[in-house]
């Protein structure tokens, strides 16, 4: 499935969805909360503001450093080539700097990891860019890097003369997940449909996937994350998206089970015994540690999925509060609280403040 090709595919449904608990006001004086028991969030839409000088161009992935402050990268335009790709934000949702210009057209992945006491971001791009770097959370380059032609799966120059080419020979990387040997994996979510292991040095090492329909293979294996939750061995969760499932992989890379359910799962993260994973398909799910979905939240699955849903995406006016149109990347902070950044044009960055 390409990127910019929405599946009108209804998704699985779960019983117990969660409904809205409050609904704000005119006067804006009533918080707006979404979840039940001990799993609801006020939410705050629109949370991160540009200043006038930037503009969304389509935000994609997310991510908090120890201090609290959000990076946010979005797709950008291939002709805005002087515009920043990845902005920061402090804890109240105020702009801090902007940097990435080099990600500018295909801006997609992006992680934080803390290495000898200190934080780098971890960034990769599709389209024509085709790479991906660790940087300092000013946004200076340490090392970036190219298609792993010693994996065997690119065409010729994929790494040299990267083109705004699709297919399973080509290398859109989308997301990455962090190994506890300071290797990292990197999911081809886009074109090889492979999941790639570096080491500390951004190596290649070795890869498994490729295109298939699941047990072990993939249909758009958009992202990946190391689930360390306590009483857990330690697994690795591909979100094979346009399968609909989760994947699940020992840390070898060897297939265990397949978690179904779900409506075009883009990336998953963890807290202490949740998983959190949102869905293109108008909703975020929360997991237990036995895998067993304990909310729902801003499920709007049935009308975006629904016949009429097409323009919901394009057309901001149709976005309603409390509810989500194509979350595309989530990720917790220390308190719980999530950050939640959707696949649409004029971007859209939320905050649900765990309650």
């Amino acid at each position: 499935m390409r990127r910019r090709t929405f599946i009108k595919t209804t998704a699985a449904s779960i019983a117990g969805a969660p409904m809205i608990l409050g609904a704000e006001d005119k006067a804006g004086s009533k918080p707006l909360v979404v979840g039940e028991k001990e799993h609801q969030f006020q939410v705050y839409h629109d949370w991160a503001h540009l200043p006038s000088r930037y503009t969304w161009q389509t935000t994609h992935n997310v991510a908090v450093d120890k201090s609290g402050c959000l990076y946010v990268i979005h797709e950008g335009r291939e002709n805005l080539k002087d515009h920043p790709s990845i902005f920061v934000f402090d804890t109240e949702g105020k702009f801090i700097r902007a940097f990435g210009q080099q990600f500018q057209g295909g801006g997609h992945g992006i992680e934080i990891r803390e290495e000898a006491g200190s934080e780098f971001l971890y960034v990769c791009a599709y389209q024509q860019v085709k790479s991906f770097a660790k940087m300092d959370l000013k946004g200076e380059t340490l090392w970036q890097k190219y298609a792993p032609m010693d994996s065997g799966l690119y065409a010729k120059d994929e790494d040299k003369k990267p083109m705004k080419v699709w297919g399973r020979d080509r290398f859109m990387p989308t997301n990455f997940a962090f190994l506890p040997d300071g290797g990292f994996l990197l999911a081809d979510g886009y074109g090889a449909w492979a999941v790639h292991r570096y080491d500390k040095d951004g190596n290649w090492k070795s890869s498994f996937g490729g295109p298939g329909m699941g047990l072990g293979k993939f249909n758009t294996p958009h992202g990946v994350w190391v689930d360390n939750r306590t009483g857990k061995k330690p697994t690795i969760v591909v979100c094979d998206r346009a399968n609909h499932t989760l994947q699940i992989f020992d840390m070898e890379g060897k297939y265990l089970e397949t978690i179904k359910g779900f409506g075009l799962p883009a990336n998953a993260e963890t807290w202490k015994n949740l998983l959190v994973v949102p869905e293109l398909h108008a909703r975020l799910t929360l997991l237990n540690e036995k895998n067993e979905v304990v909310a729902l939240l801003g499920d709007d699955v049935k009308r975006v999925t629904g016949k009429d849903g097409g323009g919901i995406r394009s057309d901001a006016k149709k976005w309603q509060d409390g509810k989500f149109v194509h979350p595309h990347d989530a990720c917790f902070d220390a308190a719980g609280n999530i950050y939640v950044a959707e696949w649409v044009a004029t971007g859209r960055v939320s905050k649900l403040k765990r309650l």
